[in-house]
């Protein structure tokens, strides 16, 4: 499978890897190349660096889908949409989508309960990211959806992200308050046994407008529950479905290949499709020797004239040892990429990508990027 072809059979392709190995610019790449040839595709980002913004020609954008110009690339047959997660008011919409009612809606956002667990759970940018994907991948706007997903600290934190918020409801705590039916009973329930105790302490600090909001924090979300479920469910399912893709990136180094080695562990075992690995940013230099003297010996002569009698000699002899440690550490990448081949199966694709001169700071530039991806070996 070539990453055209990925790009054309998918409707959802999900980039993993450890941070700082070029996720972002990847993911751009690949929906700007669906774009190009015709696809709806929408990127999502949760980079906290902003690069695609700028990668695209925007100077901001949100939790509002942006509409990217593509006019300065004629061949462009379709449309390429983008949007940065913001992972508070994901939230709050989610709260505001799952509510049966206004009423219901406004309960919460405006309990100070549900604010003070909103600032944690939003602050944990893989479960807003599948989220947001129920949303995107699931209303069917798009015809391809491109996620960037955030640097890993546990690599397993994305994976395990669907459904994270109903399951804490499903085993925690609020389980125990939402199994009753009649909003009545949640203190009286509160109140046996030993939560007792845990009553009157939370009475004699907080007082009793506190226990209030809580009360009613419980019993409004006791009717999200089943939403939240049928959600994690989804965002499941969609992660197994074969028109999702996970295309695992790195850079030719040995704590990156480390992460994309586990990512193709943990992909194969939980029954995820991954095409392959896009191994970004590799040098490559020619293995022959080269000897500065007799390419630009004649040349640093000239332009030496009026310089000291030794300086031609030293730049020749410094761009000699230049290009001799840029072929040590190509021949490097290349036994660690050699390395991680081992991990791939039979079907599965290793994509290398040059490092590029410059950094991706416009369209022209991010279509460079692609034009490299896509003809890659």
């Amino acid at each position: 499978m070539t990453l055209g072809d990925i790009i054309r059979s998918n409707r959802l392709v999900i980039c993993v890897g450890s941070g700082g190995v070029g996720k972002t610019t990847s993911s751009a790449a690949l929906a700007l190349r669906a774009a190009r040839e015709g696809r709806k595709v929408i990127v999502l980002t949760i980079d906290p660096a902003r690069r695609l913004a700028n990668s695209l020609g925007l100077k901001r954008f949100g939790n509002d889908e942006a509409r990217i110009d593509l006019s300065a690339l004629p061949d462009a047959k379709g449309e390429l949409w983008a949007m940065m997660l913001d992972n508070r008011k994901t939230f709050d919409d989610l709260i505001a989508r799952l509510s049966p009612d206004e009423a219901a809606r406004d309960s919460i956002l405006h309990n100070r309960i549900y604010r003070a667990i909103a600032d944690n759970i939003a602050g944990s940018q893989d479960y807003m990211a599948t989220e947001k994907l129920y949303d995107l991948v699931l209303g069917g706007r798009y015809d391809l959806v491109i996620l960037d997903t955030p640097p890993v600290k546990n690599a397993l934190d994305f994976l395990d992200a669907p459904g994270r918020l109903a399951r804490f409801l499903d085993k925690g705590v609020m389980k125990w308050f939402l199994s009753t039916q009649d909003p009545g009973r949640v203190m009286g329930r509160f109140l046996m046994g030993t939560s007792a105790v845990l009553f009157k302490l939370l009475s004699y600090i907080f007082g009793e407008e506190f226990l209030g909001e809580l009360r009613e924090f419980f019993v409004a979300f006791r009717d999200l529950y089943d939403g939240m479920r049928e959600r994690h469910e989804a965002v499941v399912k969609l992660f197994h479905d074969p028109r999702t893709a996970f295309l695992v990136v790195s850079a030719p180094t040995s704590p990156s290949l480390d992460v994309a080695r586990f990512f193709l562990e943990e992909l194969r075992s939980r029954g995820m499709r991954n095409p392959g690995v896009i191994v970004n940013q590799r040098h490559r230099v020619s293995d022959t020797p080269l000897d500065p003297a007799g390419l630009l010996g004649a040349l640093a002569a000239d332009q030496s004239a009026d310089l000291g009698p030794h300086t031609a000699a030293q730049v020749l002899a410094r761009l000699g040892a230049a290009h001799r440690r840029l072929r040590e550490l190509s021949q490097i990448e290349a036994g660690l990429v050699a390395e991680l081949e081992r991990s791939l199966t039979r079907v599965q694709q290793r994509w290398e990508v040059p490092r590029l001169p410059g950094e991706v700071h416009d369209l022209a530039s991010l279509n460079a990027v692609g034009d490299a991806l896509f003809a890659a070996r």
